[in-house]
């Protein structure tokens, strides 16, 4: 699966947000997670089941509210003839709107970023999204191999899945008695299996990890000095070779050494992925001490610069809340816009053109409409997190919008 890009994952983010602030009166939130080898046609049937189920609650506005989602499920999925290829989830259910006693039926359907392991049936007060949440995990895939002279284990990390792909054993000779041109023999045939030992891990390390498209680093482990002797030896690809970001020294070997080179790497994975974004804005910083720098920053400006196509790669503060809003003259349909640092604010513009009161016509979040200017102009997009200082600096220090510029304006 290709990499889940920082906007994606801005929208998965606020998708989960917006699921987790819904609300029943009862247990009438259905939640149902579909893997894609997942017949349609058994969903729906036990959709079914569950609507015949549903006849034994004993609150009858429960029951109604329960049937009426299940319901709602079945009709969506009608429009499938097959799971989406990561599957499907849906989220149906009826939701009270603020204070005023109303009620409305709220349907999420959607493909998720990462596939779906477990078919799960859901009814609750809230949604479900226990598994949507684990996908939030850092989902790079790293390349972790445990060595010594008698094995090597390969396995594959994705946030905090462990897949073991591969053991290997040696058949590398021990320690031996013989002494004199027997023991010189010996130790040049141990050499020699030790060699091709290493040169078999390489081989399927190689196989391994070059089919991964997104693989961002390999970590080595294992006791002794053999890892190191691999690493200095041609074993390699030359690009997997680029691709060692350490070697960690372990107690063990196998399966309990991968689990010891994951613990003992945890700070030097949880860098790597801040790495990216904090790069990205010392970028930029450096970009604006230049008297010749190619840095643009604030709304207004940025905004100009898309507007020219001369924005690189746009940076964007996840934490940003301000809305954009479309304001429309009754009178004569002149249009402006305006940025709302608070979605509720409507200060009262009046239109330059005649003078009458102008009304929202369209409200869009602050980010979307940033990002969608950026795509018109195939501009890189980043999402940057303030999880930094830098993305914090981002935010505070330069009102969470900059970009990197294509070229001087």
């Amino acid at each position: 699966m290709s990499e889940v890009s920082s906007k994606e994952l801005y929208e998965f983010k606020r998708t989960l947000k917006e699921l987790s602030e819904k609300k029943g009166r009862g247990t009438e939130l259905v939640s149902v997670y579909v893997p894609p080898d997942r017949q349609i046609s058994d969903v729906t049937k036990h959709m079914r089941e569950e609507l015949s189920q549903s006849a034994n609650i004993k609150s009858k506005q429960t029951k109604k509210n329960v049937q009426s989602a299940i319901e709602g499920i079945v009709q969506r999925l009608r429009l499938f003839k097959r799971p989406p290829e990561k599957g499907l989830v849906l989220f149906v259910g009826m939701v009270p709107k603020g204070g005023t006693g109303t009620e409305k039926m709220e349907t999420f359907v959607f493909e998720p970023p990462e596939p779906i392991q477990t078919y799960t049936y859901h009814c609750n007060s809230e949604f479900f999204l226990e598994p949507l949440q684990h996908m939030m995990d850092v989902k790079e895939v790293y390349g972790i191999t445990v060595i010594d002279r008698k094995e090597a284990t390969i396995a594959t990390l994705k946030g905090k899945r462990v897949d073991i792909l591969k053991h290997l054993t040696s058949g590398v000779p021990g320690k031996h008695k013989a002494g004199g041109q027997s023991q010189r023999r010996f130790d040049r045939l141990i050499d020699l299996a030790a060699h091709e030992f290493k040169k078999r891990i390489g081989e399927h390390m190689n196989d391994v990890f070059l089919a991964i498209e997104d693989l961002k680093g390999i970590i080595i482990g294992g006791p002794g000095h053999t890892k190191e002797e691999f690493l200095k030896g041609d074993y390699l690809q030359y690009e997997l070779q680029g691709k060692v970001i350490a070697t960690i020294d372990t107690s063990y070997t196998g399966e309990f050494g991968i689990r010891e080179v994951i613990d003992k790497s945890m700070s030097i994975l949880e860098e790597m992925d801040v790495m990216k974004e904090k790069q990205l804005v010392q970028k930029f910083l450096k970009e604006l001490i230049d008297d010749h720098g190619l840095a643009s920053y604030g709304e207004e400006d940025v905004r100009k610069n898309l507007l020219m196509g001369a924005v690189d790669t746009l940076l964007i503060s996840e934490d940003l809340t301000q809305s954009r809003k479309t304001m429309r003259c009754a009178n004569c349909s002149h249009e402006v816009q305006v940025t709302y640092k608070d979605p509720y604010d409507n200060d009262e513009i009046v239109c330059n053109e005649c003078g009458e009161k102008m009304k929202v016509h369209e409200v869009k979040d602050l980010v979307d409409d940033f990002v969608k200017m950026a795509e018109e102009v195939d501009s890189d997009i980043e999402i940057i997190s303030t999880e930094t200082e830098e993305g914090m600096q981002l935010l505070k220090a330069f009102g969470g919008i900059a970009a990197i510029l294509r070229y001087r304006v």
